[in-house]
């Protein structure tokens, strides 16, 4: 089984074995002579791998063919773990998204001043995540003959976020008992 400096298998993993069979490195690599590249990028030319394998161990780094079609195959001196592991984080980075989710405030048309602060405080926070905010006005029982005070409510939350947010659902009755209005971030 074969070691690198690391001291790890190379076919301990389906994924490092996938890895391997693309790059060969160190004791792999069995052509002989090939063209080496430092690791400052200049070419150091057409040698036999032996001794390209010893530039490579006293320079503390891996010897890896990079161009095996080549004739001769080129190689370069380099650090192998730092160059996967940067392949790992570029790959990571790009699979990062954030996923938009409908974050949903319930409120009375009877709330309170402070309340309504509160719940303005937490919509922020949603808003600055790039989440939607869906406000949810609830009517109950003599409540449901005011609905202009939802409406009062709705157009001062949707002015106090006007900056942060753009309204994707203006305030509309749902359900006959409901207020709803949706922000989405801009």
């Amino acid at each position: 089984m074969f070691h690198s400096r690391h001291g790890t298998d190379f076919f301990h993993s389906k994924e490092k074995q996938a890895i391997e069979t693309t790059q060969r490195l160190n004791d792999q690599i069995r052509i002989t002579p090939v063209r080496v590249i430092d690791q400052d990028g200049e070419q150091l030319g057409v040698i036999p791998t032996a001794e390209a394998l010893k530039l490579a161990m006293d320079a503390s780094l891996d010897l890896v063919e990079v161009a095996s079609d080549a004739k001769p195959p080129v190689c370069r001196i380099m650090d192998y773990g730092k160059l996967k592991y940067e392949r790992k984080k570029k790959t990571n980075k790009n699979t990062k998204q954030h996923q938009v989710q409908l974050k949903e405030i319930r409120m009375r048309p009877k709330i309170g001043k402070h309340d309504i602060e509160f719940k303005l405080k937490s919509a922020r926070k949603f808003l600055e995540q790039k989440d939607k905010v869906k406000f949810n006005i609830m009517f109950r029982g003599r409540e449901n003959a005011h609905h202009e005070l939802g409406r009062t409510i709705l157009g001062g939350i949707q002015e106090e976020l006007s900056e942060l947010a753009k309204v994707e659902q203006a305030p509309t009755m749902a359900s006959g008992r409901n207020m709803i209005m949706v922000l989405a971030p801009r």
